[in-house]
């Protein structure tokens, strides 16, 4: 007997994708934009239109791709069926890792347009990213299984966001491969890799809180599900006490990056969101739950990044219109 699924509408496609999540794929973006016309003076309209498409397709495939692997890999039952998305809604996991992969191979389209207009080293830039967002849940031991998620989350969705945005609007780009007859070259402006860290650091360790606290809010669930996250190998309560530090030291490090000359001054105003982000995060210290206040770490991120474009923006356009 064929079983029957119902069909993915918008409403259960923008759940399944977790739409709120994407704008923390996307501010990253825009930063990295911005900041690469704030600091090189650069634009590329063209490369920056393609790796949209090439970004915003990856992330809808992670997510999504998330939810399909931890349907089949899921050991707790009653946590497939009555939680997981596809499990929940009757959903088809067959259609819905279709769908995933062709997000998929959109994304690796865009990026070899990229590559071709750029240099060969991006090919590894990108493909190291495909590689994290694959297996973070695929194959025999998925990485989200391992205390690295926050750190992976972190520094791809952040700074290789970051990274390849600026990556893309600049000529000569920062690292360059380059390949004749025979032969090849490989050099890279460490200067510049390093300042493009530092100034990514604050959205990076916020994208990594984000995933620190979904861990601790499913610290129960994953345990049955055999997922040994980085809250199971610290305990609940040391995460706990380590959580408020991850945005003083996001703070902290938008201070040194103003300090140094790598961002405008200008960009002190988003110390002004402290109260905010410490009311965000008292409200999680006191209930950690995925449905009530989880939130608070997405919005945490969404406002502080929003805060930091914004100012890049009016940077970027007062100087334009000075031109």
């Amino acid at each position: 007997m064929t079983e029957t699924y119902r069909p993915l509408t918008w409403p259960l496609f923008l759940e399944l994708i977790r739409l709120p999540a994407k704008a923390a794929s996307l501010l990253p973006f825009l930063f990295g934009i911005f900041y690469a016309y704030f600091a090189f003076g650069q634009f590329n309209w063209i490369n920056t239109l393609v790796y949209f498409v090439g970004q915003m397709s990856i992330a809808l495939f992670v997510t999504g791709f998330n939810n399909v692997q931890d349907f089949y890999k899921a050991k707790d039952i009653k946590y497939r069926d009555t939680q997981n998305i596809i499990g929940r809604e009757h959903l088809s996991p067959r259609r819905t890792l279709a769908l995933m992969l062709f997000f998929l191979v959109l994304a690796c389209t865009m990026g070899v347009i990229l590559v071709w207009r750029t240099n060969l080293s991006l090919l590894f830039i990108g493909g190291a990213a495909v590689f994290v967002a694959i297996f973070y849940t695929a194959g025999p031991v998925p990485l989200s299984r391992m205390p690295t998620g926050e750190f992976l989350a972190g520094m791809c969705e952040g700074f290789g966001t970051i990274l390849i945005a600026v990556f893309v609007n600049m000529a000569p780009q920062p690292v360059m491969l380059q390949l004749s007859g025979s032969h090849f070259s490989f050099n890279g402006d460490l200067a510049v890799i390093l300042q493009l860290l530092l100034v990514a650091l604050p959205i990076v360790i916020l994208d990594g809180t984000v995933m620190f606290a979904d861990n601790i809010c499913d610290l129960d669930q994953d345990k049955k599900n055999q997922r040994y996250t980085l809250p199971y190998y610290l305990s609940k309560r040391t995460a706990l006490k380590i959580y408020p530090w991850c945005p003083v030291a996001a703070f902290a490090f938008l201070i040194v990056g103003v300090l140094l000359g790598f961002l405008p001054p200008l960009m002190l105003a988003v110390l002004l969101l402290i109260p905010v982000v410490w009311r965000n995060t008292k409200t999680f210290l006191a209930k950690q739950s995925k449905a009530e206040t989880f939130i608070t770490a997405i919005q945490t991120l969404l406002t502080v990044a929003f805060a930091q474009v914004l100012v890049l923006v009016a940077i970027d356009l007062m100087r334009w219109l000075a031109q």
